[in-house]
This record gives C-alpha cells, structure tokens and sequence, in this order.
C-alpha cells in the first residue's frame, strides 16, 4: 500500500522553507503528503476528522506542544481503538518543544519525517481531563500553579527571541509574587491538602520550556505521575527561590509530594487554571484519568518516555 500522510500545520509556521524542502522532499521518495493549514481553534479537529475519512495513515502535528496536544485529542474524539485510527507523528516547530524534547524527537523537518518511515507506530497514554463538563485531551503534560502562569504570561515577542529560554525568564521575574493555591488533590493511595504553588500530572514530563514535573513519567504504563509543589515558606522558600534563579529546577525535588495513579481528582477553593500541552482550562474541580494505549504514536527508537520493557519488544 502506498504511503499516505497528512501534515496539519500550525499557520505560524507557513512560510518556513525547512518545512517546504522537507515535505517536497518526502513527495519525491513516493510518499502521498498532504498540508493542512490551522488558523484558528476548530481547525485541527476538522482536519484529523478529514484525515480519517480519507484514510490517512499517519497525521502528522506541525508545531508546538499546543498543536502536538490539538491533533492528539481530535483522533482521541473518535471511538475507533488506536489499531484503526491514523498513526500520530510530531514536526516540533514550536518555541519549547516540551514533548518532543523529552522524547528526543528530531527537531528538524526532514528528520522529523524520516521518522515515520523509520520506525512502527507505539502504543501511547493520554490524559482525559473532565473540567466543568467539558472533556479535554492531554499528550504531554497537565500544569498548575507558579509553572501555568508563567507560560500564559510569557511574552509572544520574548518567546521569539530567546525561546524557551523566556519562560526561565519570565520566571525570575514572577519570584517574589507567586500566590499559592489552596487545593485538594487525592486519587488511589494519595491524598493531599494544602496551598500549592506548583502541579504536574504527567503522561510526558516537563513543561514551561523546560520545567521537569514529573522526572520519571512512562507514556505507556497506564498510569499519570503527580507532583505537588507546596508553598515554601521560611529559609527553604529563600534557597529554592535563589536556586530556581539560576536556572537550577532541580530545586524542587527538595520539596516535592510525588504519586503515580491511574486517575487523580484536583479541587481548588477558588477556579484556578490547568494548563494542558500549552493551553490553559480555568474550573474549580479537575478529574483527571490516564486512558491506556489510547493512539498510536512514532518515536525514537530508544526514546526516554518508554518502558524498557516495552522498549525490548521493539
């Protein structure tokens, strides 16, 4: 069967020639590649829903964590089983990368589309995420606190210049003003209350540019890793402020409350904001589900988010 693939773009990165060369490229080998364009919210969904009436065997999100995420939770949408659906692959063009960092995705174009021809697709996890009635889907990582205002305050034009490097940036400058969240966070075995300046819920494991939240997260164990980051007060909220500073997040292992759970509830005193794969989802109460081998995904071979066990099945 001849290959066919369906690149869903963030219109952001439109005009890159890296990604022109490389799909020219991928044509000429014999491969059917089609473009579509995102321009605003809806787009994706209505693409990978194109995609799967076509009978694409790959789609292929073009961007940043935030369309990684976009493209995921529309193939999620559908009922089929993984093992009917479209194939997920990742261009990362956007300014962290979280995912495919973590991942060691290639970042370059035509090595991000080698990829695919390279390797078979994995079985992966996502996060369902149930806020105020709404479902939502989430590939890499679910935020909270200090780390989601920082990326929903970081500056379009500084991210531009200094890439993730603005989230680190941005910070600094947010230090001395963090406002904890007082929360309730429990699911099997683990129940936690108290103000919070920081939450991961980790199907991936860093976000924020960079920020590691779940240090030790699997994409394919069937199981969400938690991190609760208290509020610091005292001498330690001194020394973790000074080392966060310097760029040193390894910090936060000093204080962090960890578990590792199938399904976690989150409820705050007053609506607070859970960032998934970039975008942000104001709601008082949270529950959040790891749904096993919900897609199928291709990675490198050897990538870091795999069991090793699994990783040994390859």
């Amino acid at each position: 069967m001849a290959k066919h693939w369906r690149l869903i773009l963030n219109g952001k990165s439109a005009g890159d020639d890296a990604v022109r060369d490389a799909v020219g490229a991928t044509r000429a080998e014999g491969t059917r590649l089609d473009v579509r364009l995102t321009w605003e919210r809806g787009d994706a969904q209505r693409y990978v829903d194109e995609a799967i009436a076509d009978g694409v065997q790959c789609v292929i999100a073009g961007g940043g964590d935030g369309t990684l995420g976009e493209v995921a939770g529309a193939l999620a949408e559908h009922h089929e089983d993984a093992d009917t659906l479209p194939a997920l692959a990742a261009m990362p063009l956007g300014t962290a990368n979280d995912f495919a960092t973590a991942a060691t995705i290639p970042t370059g174009p035509h090595e991000a589309l080698r990829l695919i021809s390279t390797t078979k697709a994995h079985a992966i996890d996502l996060l369902r995420v149930e806020a105020d009635g709404t479902r939502h889907w989430c590939i890499n990582l679910a935020s909270g606190g200090f780390g989601t205002e920082v990326t929903v305050e970081t500056d379009d034009g500084l991210k531009k210049l200094l890439g993730g490097l603005a989230y680190l940036v941005t910070g600094i400058a947010r230090m001395g003003r963090i406002d904890p969240i007082a929360a309730h966070v429990h699911g099997e075995g683990f129940d936690w209350r108290g103000a919070l300046i920081a939450l991961g819920l980790g199907n991936g494991r860093q976000a924020g540019g960079g920020q590691i939240l779940c240090p030790d997260a699997r994409i394919d164990d069937g199981l969400l890793d938690l991190t609760v980051i208290p509020e610091l007060e005292g001498e330690m909220a001194t020394t973790v402020a000074t080392l966060m500073r310097e760029g040193r997040s390894a910090a936060l292992e000093r204080v962090a409350e960890r578990a590792r759970m199938r399904a976690v509830m989150v409820e705050a005193e007053q609506p607070m904001a859970l960032n998934l794969d970039g975008e942000p989802v104001q709601a008082r109460r949270f529950d959040i589900a790891c749904v096993p081998a919900r897609l199928r995904m291709h990675l490198p071979e050897h990538c870091p988010l795999l069991a090793p066990a699994r990783l040994a099945l390859r």
